[in-house]
Order: structure tokens, then sequence, then C-alpha cells
């Protein structure tokens, strides 16, 4: 399976997970069912991973963690905010550049329609 199958199937687990759910709750409720289905489906899915990050040739451990990363392939970033900002997008793109993913889905769960809050992030590597 490559990045644009799975990202399919995670589309559609995040479009029917906010179905049932709805706009509202905290990113970490989203987070974790999204895990539960994902997982429900047969994906291998890692929460929080810690991504470290080199300055100066040294490896920092500390700093950013990634929500959720599917099959070692597809970095989902989610958010509950009212609009998404320059800097989600961002961030994201340094979470594909740090890893050397190609691809990330940004997910903002606090709208009305979730078709609104899926972004697809790509690493153009």
């Amino acid at each position: 399976m490559d990045e644009n199958e799975l990202s399919y199937k995670i589309i559609g687990a995040a479009l029917k997970m906010h179905t049932t759910l709805g706009p509202g709750l905290l990113e970490s409720v989203y987070e974790t069912a999204l895990a539960h289905d994902l997982i429900e489906f047969g994906l291998a899915v890692k929460k929080q991973t810690a991504l470290p990050f080199v300055y100066k040739d040294i490896k920092m451990d500390a700093g950013f963690r990634i929500d959720l990363l599917v099959n070692d392939m597809v970095i989902i970033e989610i958010k509950s905010v009212d609009v998404l900002a320059p800097v989600h997008f961002a961030q994201t793109l340094t979470y594909l550049k740090l890893s050397d993913l190609k691809l990330a889905l940004l997910i903002n769960f606090n709208v009305k329609s979730l078709k609104e809050g899926i972004h697809r992030i790509v690493n153009n590597l």
C-alpha cells in the first residue's frame, strides 16, 4: 500500500469518526478515537511519536511530537481550532522534512463538515 492508498483509508476513517463525534472536542479525543479506528482497520499506528532534530551536528531528542504516524508512512497532525493558521501548515511540513516522509494529513476536526478540515501536505523530498 502506498501513501495515497493509505491516506484514502485514513480520510475515510476520519470522516466516519467525525460524523459520530462532531466538532468541538479536544484534540486528544480525536487522536485517541482515530487511532482506535485505524488500528481496527489493521493499520500500524504510533501515537505521540518523538521526532528528534539535528542542530550543529548534535541530535536533539526534545522538541517535536507527531500526533499519529500510520504504517511508518503518513503523518497525521490533529487540530481542533476555529481556523487553521499558516503556522499549522508550516509545522506539519517541518515534521515531514525532519522525518524524511512524503505525505502528511493536517486535519482540523473543529469544523461542521470535515471535508473542509482535511489538508494534504506533501514533502517534495
